[in-house]
């Protein structure tokens, strides 16, 4: 047990040690000074030359927030059709059919909004087409859409008042071609010599040790996994997500999947001193966030290395831990640990299954997601530490008798009253979202759909409300795992789910880049003797105790309901 978990503390510091150049990196890479990667320049020129893009022109606020609704409106009607009509287009050698169009509205939204909730199977849902041209394209773009939209938010505090906040689509650009691009290279080449698939032919037949035949699929699998993680989208090339052992071979390729996944969501907030020259301030910030995982993460290591209190009870012998759904070749440790950043991160990916994790490990995974900004995805991550940083501003300088100030710029009710709205949106998405689940199944159990509401759950109890629970509450963080006890692909689903991940992705985006704008424009207040300080442990503390108060408490009595009751029954 201690060999794992040396290799969950490796994991991480590796991480660490490779998102702290990281970071410096993409602030040269925004800034539009030299790096190694400017020999990408022409590839830039082209796409702007062909899309009839001025990267030089300037936009305030409004603009940026029009143009990525506008192109992401014009991917989302492309992959709409694509999935409707799979069927018919080409590479497609396993003949799997086209989507029902309550699936493809969910999927096309789904990897939209960088949440990769799958309703489907990646074997049989999906053709190498669709998978290409729709999920690994989208990967790109979600990813690089919300780098670009933090880069906004860096912009309104790198100059003392300003309207001018950069070009959208430049930021759009350079992220893809300067930074997921030539990372995902890397890890795609990792992944493919270590057994990924990475080829267009269909299923392989093969013969099992215990003489059964069976097909196998395969594809251009290497490249999307490397994007799946890198941009903490988190969706699969198989159903089984990273459990699988030709989407994640052995523990090399499981390291490496860990590592991408946390990286740009740790160098973004190092990017974030650099780039405005406040690099204490980034580091409390890391600091509040690094403190939050490991509240997270410390329960769910002892929890699923522990073992299940009911197989002590029949006097069976635990030595590894809690086993039920988890990779012989990767342990508990690491698992928990895989599950912690999965879910603090909206990647969503798993490697092993968490409907069978313990039930305090399930309360821990809900809460990442409830919190959703310790670390959290590629730039949304800090937009939505933003939210709680401006609101435990707007607090802190009421205690101390002072107007509230950030950065040299004072918060006042316009930019509180965004700031509480999507602080108050996260819950009201989730929780009205399991409240209407709950009662269409207990009140209209046998309604004749295709899928009877009471065919929605595996499991009854107190688990099965944590089912119903954990869909919501990981569309409406972009997060896309699941207890996948859950019949989900139905109308219902489907439907319900799309639209909170439509709210769930654009106004949390919205909100912080308006709180940016809007203060972005007011006149800068140098600092004084009686300024409150925003780079200190203190303020750092008073930080998280927010986040816990507004995020966590929120959601309390729903995992009373869920996990909790499940643990005190169990123990």
């Amino acid at each position: 047990m201690s060999t794992e978990l040396l290799g969950v503390l490796v994991t991480y510091l590796l991480t660490l040690a490779l998102a702290i150049p990281l970071g410096k990196y993409i602030a040269r890479v925004y800034q539009g000074q030299k790096t190694l990667l400017d020999f990408m320049v022409p590839l830039e020129r082209l796409l702007y030359r062909v899309s009839g893009i001025d990267p030089n022109r300037e936009m305030n606020w409004k603009q940026h927030l029009l143009a990525l609704l506008t192109i992401n409106l014009v991917w989302f009607v492309l992959a709409f059709v694509i999935l409707l009509t799979q069927g018919s287009l080409p590479l497609n050698p396993d003949g799997n059919p086209s989507m029902p169009p309550d699936l493809a509205f969910n999927t096309a939204i789904s990897f939209l909004v960088n949440c990769n909730l799958q309703h489907y199977s990646g074997e049989t849902g999906l053709t190498y087409f669709s998978q290409l041209t729709v999920i690994t394209f989208l990967q790109f773009v979600s990813a690089a859409t919300g780098m670009a939209a933090v880069v906004v938010v860096f912009n309104a505090f790198k100059e003392k008042s300003s309207e001018k906040l950069g070009n959208f689509f430049r930021y759009l650009v350079l992220s893809c071609t300067r930074i997921l691009l030539p990372i995902c290279l890397v890890i795609a080449a990792i992944l493919a010599f270590n057994g990924t698939p990475t080829s267009f032919d269909g299923k392989a037949e093969i013969v099992t040790l215990q003489g059964d035949s069976v097909q196998v699929s395969r594809g251009p699998a290497a490249g999307m996994i490397a994007i799946k993680h890198l941009g903490t989208n988190g969706g699969g090339w198989f159903g089984v997500n990273s459990a699988h052992p030709l989407e994640n071979p052995n523990y090399l390729t499981n390291m490496t999947e860990l590592v991408a996944q946390v990286l740009i969501p740790i160098a973004m907030v190092i990017t974030f001193g650099v780039y405005i020259r406040r690099k204490k301030l980034a580091w409390t910030i890391f600091g509040v966030m690094t403190v939050g995982m490991l509240l997270l993460l410390v329960p769910m290591l002892l929890s699923e290395t522990g073992g299940s209190p009911t197989l002590a009870q029949l006097h069976l012998l635990q030595p590894t831990g809690a086993m039920e759904g988890k990779e012989v070749r990767f342990g508990p440790a690491i698992s928990a640990y895989w599950s912690t950043v999965t879910t603090i991160i909206s990647t969503g990916s798993v490697n092993s299954m968490h409907d069978s994790t313990m039930p305090l490990s399930g309360a821990m995974q809900l809460l990442g997601m409830f919190i959703n900004c310790f670390y959290g995805g590629c730039g949304v991550g800090i937009l939505n530490y933003f939210i709680f940083l401006i609101i435990a501003v707007f607090i802190s300088g009421l205690m101390v008798g002072r107007t509230p100030e950030f950065l040299g710029k004072k918060v006042e009710a316009r930019e509180m009253k965004i700031a509480t709205i999507i602080a108050l949106l996260h819950p009201l998405l989730i929780l009205a979202g399991t409240a209407l689940a709950c009662f269409t199944h207990t009140t209209y159990p046998n309604a004749d759909w295709a899928v009877k509401p009471s065919a929605w759950l595996n499991n009854p109890g107190f688990h099965g409300f944590s089912e119903m629970l954990y869909e919501f509450t990981s569309s409406a963080a972009n997060n896309g795992s699941g207890f996948e006890g859950l019949g989900d692909n139905n109308v219902f689903w489907n439907v319900s789910t799309g639209f909170v991940l439509l709210l769930g992705r654009f106004l949390p985006i919205i909100g912080p880049v308006a709180i940016a704008g809007l203060l972005a424009r007011k006149r800068y207040v140098p600092e004084s003797a009686g300024t409150l300080r925003t780079d200190t442990a203190t303020f750092g503390f008073m930080t998280l105790a927010v986040i816990l108060i507004i995020a966590a408490l929120a959601f309390f009595p729903a995992l009373v309901l869920g996990p909790l009751a499940e643990y005190f029954t169990i123990y």
